[in-house]
C-alpha cells in the first residue's frame, strides 16, 4: 500500500486490481486472526460477544446503540474489544468507500487515502485483535 500511494494515474489503472486484491487479503488474514482469538475464549465471554455482534447488527437498522450488561470486569474486556472491532469495520468500509470513488473519479489522490485508510483499519483491526487478546492473558 505504501509503494501505491506514490503511482501515477496508469500505474493506477493498470494495478487497481492487485492492489484490492491485497487489501481484501489483509482483511481476510485480519478477519482470521480476530476469529481464532475469540475461539480461544471461554464459552460464555462468546456469547456475550455474540450478543453484542447480533445488538450491534440490530442497531445498524434500528438507528439504537446496544446496551451494556454488568459491567463486570470480563464483560468489560467483551465489550471494549467489540468496540474496537467496530471501530476497526467502519474504518475498513470507508477505505472501500474512498477506493470505490477513487476508481468511480479516476482520481489518484483518492486513491492514495483509500491506501492511508486501509493501512489505518488494519493498525486499528490489529489493535482490536490485541485487545481481545487480553481477555485470554488476564486468566
Amino acid at each position: 500500500m505504501n509503494e501505491a500511494m506514490t503511482w501515477s494515474v496508469m500505474k493506477w489503472l493498470r494495478e487497481k486490481k492487485r492492489v484490492r486484491k491485497t487489501a481484501d487479503q489483509a482483511n481476510a488474514a485480519l478477519d482470521r486472526s480476530s476469529q481464532a482469538v475469540r475461539e480461544l475464549w471461554p464459552g460464555p465471554a462468546r456469547a456475550v460477544y455474540e450478543a453484542l455482534a447480533a445488538q450491534t447488527a440490530g442497531a445498524a437498522t434500528a438507528g439504537s446503540r446496544p446496551t451494556r450488561p454488568g459491567a463486570e470486569a470480563n464483560t468489560l474486556i467483551v465489550i471494549q474489544s467489540k468496540e474496537k472491532d467496530d471501530e476497526a469495520y467502519r474504518a475498513r468500509m470507508d477505505a472501500e468507500t474512498t477506493f470505490d470513488l477513487a476508481e468511480k473519479r479516476l482520481s489518484t489522490s483518492l486513491a492514495r487515502e483509500g491506501c492511508r485508510k486501509a493501512i489505518y483499519s488494519w493498525e486499528l483491526h490489529e489493535k482490536a485483535i490485541r485487545k481481545a487478546e487480553s481477555f485470554i492473558h488476564s486468566k
